[in-house]
């Protein structure tokens, strides 16, 4: 499969993203090889204010420095987000998910697709994705994510970063995303 821009790994770290159980919310069950993750039994007693986007699990990888690079799955998918947050982030209290509270996400909701800054950016598809890739330049606070399929930019943050950052997945609808490994990363 072609990644966005094979050159980029010359440059940029590819990273073989997995998923981490100790973020993944109770009713979220991941795969053995930690790339996949579908809604287990529901517990209502793990409902997390009522708010989907509580239900997310974050990559085991966090990133103080550096230029990476991965791609998610979302071919067939009508609803899901993706993007980074600072570690630190808590499930205690309901947050938006903007840049001021530690989120740099793009999502796809009733067929909408929007970064989420304050307030949220349309984002015009000439083409659905079916995987998106995320680029983090953390030095030059940087977030950007691309339509692997076309090969376009669909938006870019900046900011300021000053504490670790992690990839962060939601459920999709239907569930399953994929985190996809990029040739020669695993």
């Amino acid at each position: 499969y072609r990644t966005i821009c094979p050159f980029l790994r010359k440059s940029w770290d590819t990273v073989d993203v997995t998923l981490d159980p100790d973020t993944a919310h109770p009713n979220l069950d991941l795969s053995k090889d930690r790339k996949h993750v579908s809604h287990g039994a529901w517990d209502p007693s793990n409902k997390s204010e009522g708010a989907e986007h509580d239900i997310w699990v974050l990559g085991a990888e966090g990133f103080i420095g550096g230029r990476h690079y991965w791609e998610v799955e979302v071919e067939g998918k009508i609803g899901w987000y993706l993007g980074v947050c600072r570690e630190s982030v808590s499930r205690k209290r309901k947050v938006t998910l903007t840049p001021e509270d530690g989120y740099w996400v793009v999502w796809l909701r009733g067929g909408v697709y929007q970064a989420l800054t304050s307030p949220p950016t349309s984002l015009p598809m000439s083409i659905k994705p079916s995987r998106v890739g995320i680029f983090l330049d953390y030095e030059a606070g940087e977030v950007s994510f691309y339509n692997v399929t076309d090969r376009s930019r669909l938006f870019t943050f900046t900011d300021t970063f000053s504490r670790r950052l992690c990839p962060y997945f939601t459920r999709q609808i239907p569930p399953s995303p994929c985190v996809c490994s990029i040739p020669g990363t695993g």
